[in-house]
């Protein structure tokens, strides 16, 4: 199986590494419009051989990655493709896929607004071509292990979720202008997976949020630090928590409180969070510093999957639509920010 990745900057690179590893996987063919860009990710992955990876051929997986000179020839020669580029770029490029029937997996967003993203769905819906979100936490195996025990019923009626997301350095201050701000670049994440696991819609959204690590935020129309209270229809609540800055590393993980138990997801000896108590274990030496590192296992998952749609033997476990649905609530914690009043919503939408 050949799958093609359009873009290698930081995630296209991760994801043809990952890809690069899978059984299933004979060939990664390279993309990206920054003409020379896909010929040095090549060469560097050539370069990273054996440490990892798959033989290929009887050679080094390296020997199974090569870089194609533009969009339609990743298209012509792939049996699936990933979208890694700019978000500029997606909507146009996911359709493009579509018109090949070529099954894809883009990052998210998939369009640059609401409007955008609501059109690009009912043309994926129009169609058979399986389309993936990359809300990577949906592939997260201890996720994946909460999302199943609350479809089962083993931790009975949720009363509350509790999420926290905390860059441990903030993004290059270039990037925020075409962020998106606070709510779609980083909260995001967490509007899409909080539903997904309550599995009710979402009927009231507040949000509040603050500049305290850096002034450029504030320039840029943005905030660093922001808290969203989510309320569900069956009248469990939701506190989101993000930041742009945690001086002791990368820190996102998710607590559930439910009547017949209470777990945690994101908690291990890594997280970059001290305790004071006299018998706490010490923090650990290496914290993870980011989120390549913290959601590896999501990731690497990800590319599992999306291979496992291709083949018919997974479903399509992040859909257009619902990325739809988180974009929708990022758009009401912006108004509740705004305007300092919840937002209600309503469940009968669409969208």
């Amino acid at each position: 199986m050949r799958i093609g990745v359009a873009g290698v900057g930081r995630i296209g690179t991760m994801h043809a590494t990952h890809l690069a590893s899978l059984d299933k996987v004979d060939q990664v063919l390279l993309y990206d419009p920054v003409p020379g860009r896909a010929e040095q990710a090549a060469d560097a992955l050539e370069g990273h051989g054996g440490a990892g990876g798959r033989a290929s051929g009887g050679a080094g997986w390296g020997s199974g990655t090569r870089a194609v000179p533009d969009f339609d020839t990743l298209l012509q020669l792939a049996d699936g493709v990933v979208v890694a580029t700019p978000t500029t770029t997606h909507a146009d490029l996911v359709r493009a896929c579509l018109a090949a029937g070529m099954p894809v997996l883009c990052e998210k967003p998939i369009a640059a607004d609401l409007d955008g993203t609501a059109a690009l769905v009912e043309d994926i819906e129009r169609t058979s071509v399986p389309v993936l979100v990359g809300f990577q936490r949906r592939f997260d195996p201890a996720m994946l292990d909460l999302h199943s025990r609350i479809r089962a019923g083993a931790l009975g009626p949720i009363y509350h979720v509790r999420a926290v997301g905390y860059d441990a350095e903030p993004p290059d201050l270039a990037y925020l202008p075409s962020s998106g701000g606070i709510f779609r670049d980083l909260l995001i994440h967490d509007l899409d997976a909080v539903p997904w696991l309550v599995g009710e819609p979402v009927t009231e959204v507040c949000a509040y949020g603050s500049v305290l690590v850096d002034d450029a935020f504030a320039a840029a129309g943005d905030v660093d630090n922001a808290v969203v209270l989510l309320r569900f229809a069956g009248g469990a609540l939701a506190v989101l928590a993000a930041g742009r800055h945690d001086p002791l590393g990368y820190d996102h993980r998710l607590e559930v409180l439910a009547a017949k138990d209470s777990v945690t997801v994101g908690l291990d000896p890594r997280t970059p969070l001290r305790s004071l108590e006299p018998d706490a274990a010490p923090l650990a030496p290496d914290p993870y510093p980011g989120f390549p590192q913290r959601f590896r296992r999501a990731y690497l998952n990800e590319m599992s999957v999306f291979v496992d749609v291709l083949t018919d033997t997974a479903e399509n476990p992040s859909p257009a639509r619902d990325s739809l649905a988180s974009l929708r609530l990022a758009e009401a914690c912006e108004q509740s920010m705004r305007t300092g009043a919840p937002v209600r919503l309503d469940v009968r939408s669409p969208v």
